[in-house]
Protein backbone atom coordinates (compact mmCIF):
# COMPACT_ATOMS: atom_id res chain seq x y z
CA UNK A 1 0.00 0.00 0.00
CA UNK A 2 0.98 3.42 -0.94
CA UNK A 3 1.24 6.79 1.45
CA UNK A 4 -1.17 8.48 -1.58
CA UNK A 5 -3.93 5.69 -0.47
CA UNK A 6 -3.69 6.31 3.12
CA UNK A 7 -3.88 10.21 2.60
CA UNK A 8 -6.80 9.67 -0.17
CA UNK A 9 -8.80 7.61 2.79
CA UNK A 10 -7.84 9.93 5.72
CA UNK A 11 -7.60 13.91 4.00
CA UNK A 12 -4.73 15.41 3.27
CA UNK A 13 -4.68 18.34 5.82
CA UNK A 14 -2.16 19.01 8.02
CA UNK A 15 -2.16 21.07 11.22
CA UNK A 16 1.01 23.59 11.01
CA UNK A 17 2.54 26.63 13.83
CA UNK A 18 5.11 28.64 12.74
CA UNK A 19 8.31 28.42 14.08
CA UNK A 20 8.18 31.72 15.84
CA UNK A 21 4.78 31.00 17.49
CA UNK A 22 4.86 30.04 21.62
CA UNK A 23 5.05 26.77 22.83
CA UNK A 24 1.98 28.39 24.80
CA UNK A 25 0.30 29.07 21.05
CA UNK A 26 1.03 25.60 20.27
CA UNK A 27 -0.37 23.63 23.43
CA UNK A 28 -3.93 25.05 22.61
CA UNK A 29 -3.28 24.39 18.90
CA UNK A 30 -2.25 20.92 20.33
CA UNK A 31 -4.99 20.37 22.25
CA UNK A 32 -8.11 22.19 20.16
CA UNK A 33 -7.29 19.08 17.26
CA UNK A 34 -6.78 16.80 19.60
CA UNK A 35 -3.38 15.99 18.10
CA UNK A 36 0.29 15.18 19.50
CA UNK A 37 2.37 16.95 16.69
CA UNK A 38 2.13 19.43 14.41
CA UNK A 39 4.45 20.64 11.48
CA UNK A 40 6.38 23.46 11.68
CA UNK A 41 7.02 25.82 9.01
CA UNK A 42 8.98 29.28 8.45
CA UNK A 43 7.88 32.83 7.40
CA UNK A 44 7.88 31.58 3.65
CA UNK A 45 5.41 28.46 4.50
CA UNK A 46 8.48 25.82 4.21
CA UNK A 47 9.24 22.88 6.37
CA UNK A 48 11.26 24.10 9.02
CA UNK A 49 10.69 21.17 11.89
CA UNK A 50 8.22 19.36 13.39
CA UNK A 51 7.36 19.46 17.23
CA UNK A 52 5.46 17.20 19.45
CA UNK A 53 3.80 16.93 23.09
CA UNK A 54 7.18 14.60 23.87
CA UNK A 55 9.16 17.45 22.66
CA UNK A 56 7.15 20.09 25.57
CA UNK A 57 7.53 17.36 28.22
CA UNK A 58 11.23 17.23 27.74
CA UNK A 59 11.84 20.63 27.30
CA UNK A 60 9.97 21.71 30.33
CA UNK A 61 11.56 19.24 32.61
CA UNK A 62 14.87 20.96 31.75
CA UNK A 63 14.43 24.59 30.78
CA UNK A 64 11.32 24.98 33.51
CA UNK A 65 8.26 26.89 32.75
CA UNK A 66 9.81 29.79 30.70
CA UNK A 67 9.52 27.51 27.70
CA UNK A 68 5.99 28.17 27.27
CA UNK A 69 6.86 32.19 26.48
CA UNK A 70 9.15 31.32 24.38
CA UNK A 71 9.43 30.32 20.29
CA UNK A 72 7.98 26.72 18.88
CA UNK A 73 11.79 27.08 16.75
CA UNK A 74 13.80 26.75 20.64
CA UNK A 75 11.76 23.18 20.82
CA UNK A 76 11.08 21.62 17.57
CA UNK A 77 12.97 18.52 16.13
CA UNK A 78 14.69 20.81 13.13
CA UNK A 79 15.85 17.45 11.55
CA UNK A 80 12.52 15.76 9.84
CA UNK A 81 11.77 12.27 8.59
CA UNK A 82 9.52 12.94 5.73
CA UNK A 83 8.08 10.48 2.96
CA UNK A 84 6.18 11.03 -0.32
CA UNK A 85 2.67 9.75 -1.90
CA UNK A 86 4.42 6.97 -3.66
CA UNK A 87 6.60 5.58 -0.70
CA UNK A 88 5.16 2.00 0.02
CA UNK A 89 4.03 1.80 3.73
CA UNK A 90 6.56 -0.92 4.78
CA UNK A 91 9.37 1.56 4.27
CA UNK A 92 7.61 3.82 6.72
CA UNK A 93 7.21 1.36 9.54
CA UNK A 94 11.05 0.55 9.30
CA UNK A 95 12.01 4.74 9.31
CA UNK A 96 9.59 5.22 12.14
CA UNK A 97 10.76 1.93 14.43
CA UNK A 98 14.07 2.88 13.53
CA UNK A 99 14.05 6.43 14.24
CA UNK A 100 11.83 6.34 16.89
CA UNK A 101 9.65 8.39 15.09
CA UNK A 102 5.54 8.84 15.09
CA UNK A 103 4.53 11.59 12.41
CA UNK A 104 6.10 11.81 9.41
CA UNK A 105 5.23 14.98 7.09
CA UNK A 106 4.66 14.08 3.33
CA UNK A 107 6.07 16.33 0.91
CA UNK A 108 5.42 15.85 -2.83
CA UNK A 109 8.27 18.22 -4.69
CA UNK A 110 9.11 19.89 -1.40
CA UNK A 111 5.23 20.65 -1.05
CA UNK A 112 3.70 19.66 2.57
CA UNK A 113 0.53 17.01 1.33
CA UNK A 114 -0.14 15.42 4.75
CA UNK A 115 1.23 13.92 7.99
CA UNK A 116 1.31 10.13 8.48
CA UNK A 117 0.79 8.77 11.83
CA UNK A 118 1.86 5.60 13.71
CA UNK A 119 -1.61 5.07 14.15
CA UNK A 120 -1.95 5.37 10.47
CA UNK A 121 0.50 3.16 9.54
CA UNK A 122 -0.80 0.78 12.31
CA UNK A 123 -4.37 0.67 11.06
CA UNK A 124 -3.34 0.22 7.41
CA UNK A 125 -1.51 -3.41 8.57
CA UNK A 126 -4.61 -4.23 10.07
CA UNK A 127 -6.51 -2.96 7.28
CA UNK A 128 -3.99 -5.31 4.78
CA UNK A 129 -4.48 -8.70 6.98
CA UNK A 130 -8.84 -8.19 7.54
CA UNK A 131 -8.69 -7.98 3.85
CA UNK A 132 -5.86 -11.33 3.62
CA UNK A 133 -8.15 -12.97 6.19
CA UNK A 134 -11.40 -12.09 4.28
CA UNK A 135 -9.79 -13.51 0.95
CA UNK A 136 -8.43 -16.78 2.47
CA UNK A 137 -11.85 -17.41 4.24
CA UNK A 138 -13.77 -16.90 0.71
CA UNK A 139 -10.84 -19.34 -0.73
CA UNK A 140 -11.56 -22.11 1.85
CA UNK A 141 -15.00 -21.69 1.67
CA UNK A 142 -15.33 -22.21 -2.35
Amino acid sequence: MRISQILSKKGSGVITVCAASTVRSLLATLDEWNIGAVVVIDEGGALAGIVSERDVVRRLHSGGADILDGPVGRIMTPIVHTCSPGDEIEGLRETMTEHRVRHLPVLDDGALVGIISIGDVVKSAIDELETEREHLVRYIQH
